[in-house]
């Protein structure tokens, strides 16, 4: 059997500039970086269909993620195949992947078997450089505060309040906690630091909800790095940053432009992860591709109680968009393991096991229908060793709460294997959206959080220590109780304890540290031990990847 990368390989590919006259755009507005990829110019790209009516938004999200896998991008492209197949003109939106998982644990993020985006290489790997660009924008700014501090420091930053760390676009637990300054007077002022991976950066998600370049200047200058010595906040604006920030992210911006397998347009834009940042793909792209498509397939990070509630909560709610209908994916294999079974153990049936993971589908639905208020369906990706009474058993429980299970077989059949899912989603897909948050902007930072965990998550309450607690009161009485909460958790559970399968209820959700993203609009609450800047596992994906004396990379999975 062909594995990702070899059917990917041997993709049929049309040139950039042909997907792009596909979708009507002008030839002046596609800038390409080789035959098969390119950038948008936004600017003239939007204009000529500013009047057009928009598309219908489809979310796909998925249950709390496992090691027996579930298919969300997969499940994103080959839904929008199957779209195009049964005759609606269709766009998929992703976020782009994070070298850190590349060379860590996933090994790629392109989708998989027969529904992939394409050239999954350039993608998986450097792509347009947009990850680059963040990466230098970040650092520059970092650069910019030890500068500042060691010239003198006019502005009066206190070293001991700097909140602004650098990052790096790679997993290296060795970095998360730094010294640095180290090494004479001439090497600067001494003091603690730490990276954060790429995604998580404030620049990654204010490029991701930036409307156009101005707003992206504005919301680069409005960036708070840390305090002086009086306590007053100081800004990027402060040490004049933003600016040669804005000019490194010029080119980010725009989004890119690729193809699926059967050659369906997919834009490719932003890539911050939904357990410690806010999950979504570039605001811009997923407003162009509603204006050139009649249905727009894209997804947001992780299970639907992370990437689905911030998509919602922070994206809908700061850009106005609003997703017609929903798909929540899942796998036989995957709620067997939140019943309790082991991954070796996932092949043969247990419908016991199955009736117990469960529950965490059925939260998630519950989450959909009831706190987002949107209609959605399952999609069951199949696995040859489902059996029928397995499959005939999660179709019972899914019609208690009014909602259908898709079998779909866009892996191993492309866009024909989704098109039951496709007619399903055109179907339920509201006009209107009917769309609600899980909280209202008048609520307080506290009670947003506790909103959140109790009614997302199923937990008892929140918990801070006394610290956290006061400096999530200072945010909230500085002006900052308006914004949302972006929480950081881990993905593998409703719980903040990631060995808690299933639907839990009754825990506590403890907030760790509290973070202010005065430029991205919205305050981070990190909760237990969730990490921003991952670490390699003992056997990472880099030890499998490698290329061979004509270039061909092996292993990218």
């Amino acid at each position: 059997m062909q594995n990702d990368i070899e059917i990917s390989q041997q993709a049929s590919m049309n040139k950039v500039t042909e997907i792009a006259r596909q979708l009507g755009l002008p030839d002046d507005s596609v800038l390409s970086y080789g035959p098969y990829k390119a950038k948008l110019d936004i600017d003239s790209t939007i204009s000529p269909f500013a009047d057009h009516a928009n598309g219908k938004l489809i979310l796909v999200t998925a249950i709390s993620p496992t090691p027996a896998g579930e298919g969300k991008t997969t499940t994103t492209v080959g839904l929008g195949d199957a779209l195009n197949r049964i005759g609606n003109k269709t766009m998929i939106c992703l976020r782009e992947p994070s070298l850190g998982p590349v060379f860590g644990m996933k090994g790629g993020a392109t989708g998989g078997g027969r529904a992939q985006v394409v050239p999954m290489e350039d993608i998986n790997l450097h792509f347009t450089g947009d990850f680059a660009a963040i990466a230098l924008a970040h650092n520059l700014l970092s650069a910019l505060i030890d500068n500042h501090i060691h010239h003198g420091n006019a502005l009066g930053i206190d070293p001991r309040q700097v909140t602004w760390k650098r990052v790096m676009d790679m997993n290296d637990r060795a970095l998360r906690q730094i010294v640095v300054g180290l090494g004479g007077k001439v090497n600067g002022q001494v003091r603690e630091d730490g990276f954060d991976i790429v995604v998580a950066s404030e620049v990654m998600a204010i490029l991701c909800l930036a409307s156009s370049l101005k707003d992206l200047k504005q919301r680069l200058s409005n960036i708070v790095i840390g305090y002086g010595f009086d306590g007053q906040p100081i800004r990027a604006s402060d040490l004049k940053a933003h600016g040669a920030m804005a000019v490194l992210l010029k080119d980010a911006i725009k989004p890119n432009l690729v193809q699926s397998l059967e050659n369906t347009p997919a834009l490719i834009h932003g890539g911050p992860f939904a357990n410690i940042a806010h999950g979504c793909n570039s605001v811009i792209a997923t407003k162009l591709a509603l204006k050139l498509a009649d249905y727009v397939v894209t997804e947001a990070g992780f299970g639907a109680d992370l990437g689905a509630e911030k998509f919602i909560d922070i994206k809908c709610r700061k850009s106005g968009l609003r997703p017609s209908a929903c798909v929540i994916v899942t796998t036989i294999r995957a709620l067997k393991y939140h019943g309790g079974v082991e991954v070796k153990d996932l092949s043969g049936e247990n419908l016991a096991a199955l009736e117990s993971g469960l529950l965490n589908l059925q939260k998630h639905v519950e989450n959909i229908t009831q706190h987002y208020g949107l209609p959605c369906v399952v999609a069951l990706n199949r696995f040859n060793q489902d059996t029928e009474a397995e499959i005939a058993l999660l179709r019972d429980k899914m019609s208690l709460q009014g909602v259908k299970v898709i079998l779909a077989e866009h892996w191993a059949r492309g866009g024909e294997g989704a098109e039951e899912l496709a007619r399903e989603v055109v179907r339920m897909a509201q006009p209107d959206s009917t769309m609600k948050f899980v909280y209202e902007d008048a609520d307080t930072l506290w009670e947003k959080m506790r909103k959140v965990a109790t009614r997302i998550y199923g937990a008892a309450d929140i918990s801070a220590s006394r610290r956290v607690r006061a400096l999530i009161a200072g945010l909230q009485d500085a002006g900052y109780g308006h914004y949302p909460v972006c929480v950081a958790k881990t993905q593998s559970s409703f719980s903040t304890d990631a060995s808690l399968r299933g639907a839990p209820k009754g825990h506590i959700v403890t907030i760790r540290e509290a973070r202010l993203c005065a430029g991205a609009e919205f305050v981070v609450m990190l909760c237990d031990d969730i990490m921003t800047m991952p670490g390699l596992p003992k056997a990472p994906c880099a030890m499998r990847i490698d290329i061979d004396d004509d270039g061909r990379v092996t292993g990218l999975a």
